[in-house]
């Protein structure tokens, strides 16, 4: 332990930083940007940052979508403060993180996430070289070589309308190229979740990866098992929902990445049914996503793990389960077998455990059950599923139209559509045992069975 330290110490005191040279400062007039476009909390926050003497910019992915014409869903911001510094000057805001610690100050309806920027230092890693804390603090050049691509480090002053550029990023911005700053295997190996933003911002951005980013990907996806399942579960979760979700995946095929993250990805892809099944779903995502309409994590990864459910759910029925054990035994297996990889979160495993085991409901259509189906709290979802399966060819396309005009007609056409409704269906009712002579109690004396 003491000869790691001092290896530690002395590495730290012969790194010399390399930093890059004197930045372009590019005019409000060139980028393009106005003042108006930018969140009005995020100015605040730099302007009172600002005022006490601190530097302070609205860094990576506000500015490079606002370069391309995308409205940024938040606004980061970079300082010259210190966590504790900059917690001092806003009154509900709070410190988070361990890996390397930020700032989150609510502003209204949003939260601006301030850091202070990083020195180019070396900082603790593991076996594999994975940054596993980064809280040593520096100056913006250096802040600016430790960023990961040269889109996202171009720093931005609501205050002048300057952007500081210290890699050429606005350039590779307009030549459609998506660069790594520094050695693409060393950075990869700092934070292997590079390999999957690279993938994601270049299919959001329009981007072509850097062939230099872009070769060690295949070799170096391994990486990716010693990434904490959380943290790899939100980065996917990024990707899935970034509007981009099928040439996401596309991408991830096409450099080897898409092993381990879905550990049942491959399965599915290699089954026509289910295949065709998998594209509907994220082409349906991005439809929403891109028409700014509420999407579903839950449904989402409930469908991309639909297909295996379902060989297993008739894999168990074949070894003689019940249906209803089956499923969920099914449901279990698929979900444990995720886990390995993705921390789904409690809440999302239970949204895609309740969209499966509605499905097997829809199939009965008398009785009682259609009236008690409907008013489930999750019907719609679980009929939006359904309809995602028959437009894969998995179930008639007249099932979900029968469920959807029952679920929107009075009470004599429900009557008729229930009259109508396949007779084999119906619930099959428990054999009552009688004694010899036709009384109405069973061999055991009791009285008949409520069927």
């Amino acid at each position: 332990m003491i000869r790691k330290l001092l290896r530690k110490v002395f590495a730290r005191r012969a790194a010399k930083p390399i930093l890059p040279g004197e930045p372009a400062r590019i005019s409000a007039d060139q980028h393009g940007i106005r003042r108006e476009q930018v969140s009005r909390a995020a100015i605040k926050v730099c302007a009172t940052l600002q005022d006490h003497g601190h530097q302070a910019y609205i860094v990576g992915g506000a500015i490079r979508d606002l370069l391309i014409g995308q409205q940024p869903k938040d606004h980061d911001i970079a300082t010259s403060a210190t966590p504790e510094e900059v917690r001092a000057l806003f009154r509900r805001s709070r410190i988070i993180g361990r890996r390397f610690k930020i700032v989150h100050v609510p502003s209204g309806a949003e939260t601006i996430e301030v850091s202070t920027f990083r020195a180019n230092q070396s900082a603790e890693t593991d076996d594999h070289g994975r940054v596993l804390a980064d809280n040593i603090y520096g100056t913006q050049a250096e802040d600016a070589i430790r960023r990961d691509f040269t889109v996202n480090a171009l720093y931005y002053d609501p205050t002048t309308g300057i952007i500081v550029d210290y890699h050429h990023g606005v350039a590779d911005l307009r030549q459609k190229t998506l660069r790594m700053i520094g050695e693409p295997r060393v950075r990869y190996r700092e934070d292997p979740v590079r390999m999957l933003r690279a993938v994601r911002l270049a299919a959001k951005l329009g981007l072509i990866i850097d062939p230099a980013a872009r070769a060690p990907i295949r070799e170096m996806a391994t990486l990716l098992e010693n990434v904490p399942s959380a943290r790899l579960f939100d980065e996917m979760l990024k990707l899935l929902m970034s509007g981009n979700a099928v040439r996401c995946i596309e991408q991830l095929r096409e450099d080897g990445l898409h092993h381990g993250l879905l550990p049942l990805l491959d399965v599915i892809l290699d089954q026509p049914a289910g295949e065709r099944f998998i594209w509907l779903a994220l082409e349906n995502t991005d439809e929403r996503v891109r028409a700014d309409k509420s999407v579903s994590p839950g449904f989402l990864f409930a469908a991309l793990l639909w297909p295996e459910v379902t060989r297993k759910w008739q894999e168990r029925q074949s070894a003689g389960e019940p249906p209803y054990p089956a499923l969920f035994g099914a449901m279990d297996d698929t979900l444990d077998t995720q886990a390995t990889q993705l921390a789904i979160t409690r809440r999302i495993a239970g949204d895609i455990k309740d969209l499966w085991a509605l499905q097997p409901r829809f199939d009965k259509r008398t009785g009682k059950m259609p009236f008690r189906l409907i008013e489930h709290p999750r019907f719609r979802a679980g009929w939006d599923f359904l309809n995602l399966r028959a437009a894969a060819g998995g179930v008639a396309q007249e099932l979900p139209d029968w469920w959807d005009r029952f679920a929107h007609a009075g009470h004599d056409e429900r009557e008729a559509l229930l009259r109508a409704a396949p007779k084999d269906e119906a619930p099959r009712r428990k054999r009552r045992r009688r004694k010899p002579g036709g009384s109405g109690a069973d061999a055991s004396g009791a009285p008949p069975a409520t069927p």
